[in-house]
């Protein structure tokens, strides 16, 4: 149905530690954290986003960034990843065991203005520093493509735009580089596209997607990123983050539900090597744990399993 082109197995990275709490109004305790952690691990996840370095007056959720890299649990095979806004932030993650550093370059000039304070040039010259210190440190650095394709209160994004992006990332030495659907109303062709246009201009450097869900097309452009060959897709738990500026009803603001995602891939035969059954007892820690429930499908309807075991009523 989906087509011959799709993968049989499926890499996806959890970023709901860090994208997904960081919309989360009260702070989550360290050992919140770390127990979701946990939870991630034993679901079968191999790499997982777990913190930022955002300066903690800005974002105090990850004000323990430092702690929850330390007290992380040291899994062989096991990546562990941080955002980093800016250079004051990378020299912060650089102190720490974290094993891989993520940078967002937004190709919007507004979304740059209000996510960083800085122009999208200024951020792409702060990247090759951020390169060149992780290098020496002996660590990665990936490159998030923010509102890769559309932008709010924009609309889509050029691909020559996009071109110029991904030209000057790869000039700047990144090890491995994502395009982020920011703003939820991406299209599975956007996607298609983007993936073809990165494995023309740099064919040997790892690209993944970072998937919101406005339109509620997250999950279905995770299949057609796939598709198009993308080494990776990234989804939160519980549909939690997302965009933090735009109004509109947090059930449709935030990352695709990985749950969602995750159901999604299953069903036509992509394998992630998540156990779901695990996953979703995740998902019911951080329902606990913040207080907000998922906005996933999945678990707002049901598994097909339980849906079958349901009975009328009366």
């Amino acid at each position: 149905m989906f087509g011959a082109e799709l993968p049989s197995t499926a890499t996806v990275v959890d970023v709901g530690l860090r994208d997904g709490l960081q919309a989360v109004e009260h702070v989550v305790g360290t050992e919140d954290k770390l127990a979701i952690l946990e939870g991630l691990l034993a679901s079968g996840f191999s790499t997982l986003e777990i913190t930022s370095f955002a300066h903690p007056k800005v974002l105090p959720q990850f004000a323990d960034a430092e702690r929850v890299i330390a007290d992380a649990p040291r899994v062989p095979g096991v990546t562990y990843k941080a955002l980093v806004p800016n250079l004051k932030g990378a020299l912060r993650a650089l102190e720490t065991a974290i094993d891989e550093l993520v940078m967002v370059i937004p190709i919007d000039t507004e979304t740059a203005r209000r996510n960083q304070n800085a122009s999208p040039a200024q951020l792409l010259a702060i990247l090759g520093e951020v390169v060149e210190h992780s290098h020496r440190a002996g660590k990665k650095v990936t490159a998030a493509v923010a509102t890769a394709f559309f932008a709010t209160c924009r609309g889509p994004v050029d691909i020559h735009e996009l071109d110029d992006a991904v030209r000057r990332v790869v000039d700047a030495g990144a090890d491995a580089l994502y395009l982020a659907g920011t703003s939820g109303m991406e299209i599975p062709a956007e996607f298609e596209r983007g993936i073809a246009l990165c494995r023309s201009l740099a064919p040997e450097l790892p690209v993944g997607v970072h998937l919101h869900n406005r339109n509620g097309f997250g999950p279905v452009n995770a299949v057609a990123a796939l598709g198009a060959g993308a080494d990776w897709v990234e989804a939160s738990f519980g549909g939690l983050g997302g965009d933090m500026w735009f109004p509109g009803d947090n059930s449709v603001l935030g990352n695709a539900p990985m749950e969602d995602v995750l159901n999604l891939l299953h069903s036509i035969g992509v394998d992630t090597g998540i156990d779901l059954d695990r996953y979703l007892d995740v998902v019911r820690l951080v329902e606990k744990v913040t207080g907000v429930g998922s906005y996933s499908f999945l678990c707002r309807g049901g598994t097909r399993d339980e849906v079958a075991r349901a009975h009328w009523p009366g």
